[in-house]
């Protein structure tokens, strides 16, 4: 749960901002610049007034990222390809809590993508109250909007998303049997175990952003997918290093050579535990951080 109050430091706070940062804008950099911004605001501000310092921290860089997000929907309108959130490595599920695999749900590909759909203050709203389980009173003073309004955006964006869906996690047995798989099929071009983990209108999406080789449509249908994994992946990646990690809270991959990230893929899943999505990020711009931050 994200409970600011007034026993904080910038050290100690800073990781939840850039978790609350991240799920708004999709984006590591986005969300370290939305943090500093929040930073900056702070130390030009009466600090001896501001009663509640986390509440205000809070509101300051969630109407920060609403106006970078609305920004951001402009400019993707103009992106090369699929776009796709930027990869971060988060912590190990294998010994988290309940509330830690609820939270690491919430940091999906596939759920940062159903975000997407909403507008920038359905979007704060919604994250702020089914993420971080904000009340609405809190929500109201944080967007500057009457409880009821906040209410109708958390109402408007649950019709618009499907969030227990592709918050669904699978087991970790499951997962390290799709990695195998995967990595099989890669190294070999072998996909009699993978094809048995897929779903049959799986989703094969790459973001190249333009400066880096990648599908520029999406692949659908378990044939489809396969033939491109056992045939082109194999002959890019087959010398490469697939290294199993924790790709937005859940296991994916790093492709490696020599400590330099080709790729990353991470998946979701569908409610009878078999792949849907399969997320491939090539952009070398949105790889440069993966390793140096962990997102909460």
């Amino acid at each position: 749960m994200f409970d600011p109050d007034n026993n904080f430091s910038l050290e100690e706070i800073r990781p939840k901002l850039i978790g609350l940062a991240y799920r708004m804008l999709g984006s590591v950099a986005d969300a370290e610049d939305a943090v500093q911004d929040t930073f900056v605001k702070w130390s030009l501000t009466d600090q001896q007034t501001v009663k509640n310092p986390g509440g205000w921290m809070v509101t300051a860089c969630t109407r920060r990222c609403i106006d970078m997000l609305r920004s951001a929907q402009r400019t993707r309108i103009d992106y090369v390809g699929a776009w796709l959130p930027e990869p971060t490595q988060t912590t190990s599920m294998s010994d988290a809590s309940d509330s830690d695999l609820e939270l690491s749900g919430s940091l999906t590909t596939a759920f940062l993508l159903m975000l997407e759909r909403l507008t920038a203050r359905e979007r704060a709203a919604f994250v702020l109250h089914d993420v971080f389980e904000a009340p609405y009173s809190d929500i109201a003073q944080i967007l500057n909007m009457k409880e009821a309004t906040c209410r109708k955006l958390v109402s408007r964006a649950k019709s618009h998303i499907s969030h227990n869906k592709v918050r669904s996690m699978v087991s970790l047995d499951r997962q390290e049997a799709l990695l195998n798989a995967f990595r099989a099929a890669v190294s070999t071009g072998a996909t009699q175990h993978l094809a048995r983990l897929l779903a049959d209108d799986v989703m094969l999406s790459a973001d190249g952003g333009g400066k880096a080789p990648a599908v520029l449509d999406a692949l659908q249908g378990k044939n489809v997918v396969l033939e491109f994994i056992s045939s082109r992946l194999k002959s890019y990646w087959e010398r490469l290093d697939c290294v199993a990690c924790e790709v937005n809270g859940a296991r994916g991959f790093a492709i490696d050579e020599e400590s330099n990230i080709h790729a990353t893929v991470s998946f979701s899943y569908d409610d009878a535990g078999k792949v849907s999505g399969i997320y491939i990020m090539r952009n070398p711009e949105k790889l440069s951080r993966f390793r140096s931050v962990t997102v909460e």
